[in-house]
């Protein structure tokens, strides 16, 4: 036979015996990743049922009632506004050309990655009893209480939602928008509509679908806050989330957290399955543009006046807090707690510096210095464990069969459950396990893989499909192994996505507080838990390095979107 035909059928029965692997590997791929999700997200969900069974008492519909109707009301409320201020900024950044756009688009998509209590801090350095819009008034008016009063109202949860979800309604929408053909509004206009008729009957029905897809996912995040409402809204208000975690760590009334957990699940298992129905129904053909084409700068008094407002209300809402928070922890202008004598007001580094000390040499201190160390050993773990389950996951969903279509929404269903329902039942499950006893707390990464996990999916997924098989099967002939087709190929191709995705879960871990305020164990504590404590205790200097060590987060977020921002751009061929 002639040699180059025996190589040729050699070459074949090895793409066989690849593709057969292949298949056989293909087990193992979803295997791993749900054994993950079984162990410690159903088993923990199972705990809490059996927790709310063995339950014989009465109980109080009130109880039930009260959290849920504020939790639909303000989530509906918060909605409307994100909505209201979200879509004229989606217009401006999808239509216009201005300086310092892209700077804006990502001091804008920062608070959506910002902790909870990170946010707490800034607006209470803002506009808190001890904050700069205080202080300032207390000094000209000579009044000795704050004047205004922020914390601990409706209204501060419903502004801190909406300088969370803005950016959800200016990334999808303005996304959309500005992939619509200009023309159609121009073609509009030359027939005589006015430009609410033009956007009412051309515009709005082009771009209802991402309008809706944003304004569920913006509904979904406000009805499970947990953060903003516990330090933000105060002891007045409580949502689902907020009377699991008192019923469980205030009551000690585990059947009651248990069945709020349930009640919580359900609805945000409801939103997230609507979501997905209306992101996998059938789009209405967009334009897609070039990069900058259908935009152009602001021309006449009206237009610049739109974009100047809207810059200025987002400087205003998401940008000033963030720097009020920032100049506090490098301002000195109060006592200590116990301090006499004159106050030496100014700058100082003593808030940054004291995260290094253990003033008192308290045998039960930790400094806040290792709660940094503590979350950066938790966010490297949680980015190896989601970081390798995702993208086994990402490779399993590429794979035709059905197993993609339960597979997805399985794997989405710890986005859909929250992470105090998470860490509810992890306490639950895992109390008296060695894994709550070993020397590492494994619990904590963990929980915060599973919360990272579908963010890792999203990132890696699109980035395999892409890959064609006719590369693997190119580098298969020439005599690859199927792991070098890997090493050598594909992990080339997906490289960026995989950073991508190792960022993401990293800032999600290190800011991570709903879970992570159940089973940290108070010797070890995270980051935001400590910021949370701190902010919770009395003294200048207690708030000073509360405010430090979010500017320290602040900054880790900043670096990581900026990394996030470059690597998209590059993948997206426009850098």
């Amino acid at each position: 036979m002639d040699p180059r035909v025996e190589w040729g059928n050699a070459q074949v029965s090895r793409l066989h015996t690849l593709r057969s692997l292949v298949t056989r590997s293909g087990l193992l791929l979803w295997a791993l990743p749900l054994a993950l999700l079984g162990v410690f997200f159903f088993y923990p969900l199972s705990s809490i049922l059996n927790v709310m069974f063995e339950h014989t008492g009465s109980i109080y519909i009130g109880d039930i009632w009260q959290p849920l109707g504020f939790t639909i009301y303000q989530a509906f409320l918060s909605t409307a506004l994100t909505l209201l201020f979200g879509l004229p900024a989606a217009y401006v950044f999808s239509r216009f050309d201005f300086t310092g756009k892209r700077l804006m688009r990502t001091l804008t998509m920062l608070p959506f990655i910002l902790p909870t209590v990170v946010t707490a801090a800034a607006f209470n350095s803002l506009l808190g009893p001890r904050g700069w819009v205080n202080l300032l008034l207390m000094k000209l008016t000579g009044s000795p209480t704050p004047p205004v009063i922020f914390l601990n109202t409706f209204t501060a949860i419903l502004v801190a939602h909406v300088f969370y979800n803005i950016a959800i309604v200016i990334r999808v929408v303005g996304s959309a928008w500005s992939q619509l053909d200009p023309r159609l509004d121009h073609s509009a206009r030359v027939l005589g509509a006015s430009p609410w008729r033009s956007f009412w009957k051309v515009t709005f029905p082009l771009l209802r679908r991402p309008i809706f897809s944003a304004a569920l996912l913006v509904f979904l995040f406000d009805f499970a806050s947990f953060g903003v409402v516990l330090m933000l809204g105060g002891p007045g208000f409580q949502t689902l989330e907020v009377a699991i975690y008192s019923q469980a760590l205030h009551y000690l009334n585990l059947p009651m957290a248990g069945l709020l957990s349930l009640l919580q699940l359900a609805c945000t298992l409801l939103v997230t399955l609507l979501y997905g129905r209306v992101n996998r129904g059938q789009t209405i053909p967009l334009f897609p543009r070039l990069r900058g084409e259908g935009t152009r700068k602001p021309r006449g008094g009206s237009e610049k006046g739109l974009v100047y407002l809207t810059l200025t209300f987002l400087f205003l809402l998401q940008v000033l807090p963030m720097l009020a928070l920032a100049t506090r922890s490098i301002a000195r202008l109060e006592a200590d707690r116990g301090q006499r004598g004159e106050v030496q007001a100014g700058l100082t580094l003593d808030c940054y510096h004291e995260l290094f000390v253990n003033r008192n040499q308290s045998v039960f201190y930790v400094p806040p210095a290792q709660a940094i160390g503590n979350s950066l050993k938790y966010a490297a773990v949680t980015t190896f464990i989601s970081g390798v389950a995702g993208t086994l996951l990402a490779y399993a969903m590429s794979k035709k069969g059905a197993a993609r279509r339960w597979l997805d929404p399985l794997v989405m269903l710890p986005f859909g459950a929250s992470a105090v329902t998470l860490g509810l039942g992890f306490i639950v499950a895992f109390s008296g396990s060695a894994l709550a006893s070993a020397p590492f707390p494994w619990l904590v990464p963990l929980a915060h893989s599973l919360i990272a996990m579908p963010f890792v999916l999203r990132a890696v997924q699109p980035a395999i499909a892409s890959i064609p098989l006719s590369l693997r099967h190119s580098a298969a002939v020439l005599g690859a192994s199927p792991m070098r087709v890997w090493w050598e190929v594909e992990l080339k191709l997906i490289g960026r996505a995989l950073i991508s995705a190792a960022l993401f879960s990293f800032t999600i871990s290190l800011g991570e507080f709903g879970a992570t305020s159940f089973i940290a164990r108070p010797d070890n504590p995270t980051l935001p838990v400590a910021i949370f404590r701190y902010l919770s205790q009395p003294g200048a200097m207690n708030f000073g390095q509360a405010m430090a060590m979010s500017t320290i987060l602040i900054l880790v977020c900043v670096l990581s979107l900026t990394l996030l921002e470059k690597f998209s751009q590059v993948m997206a061929g426009t850098d």
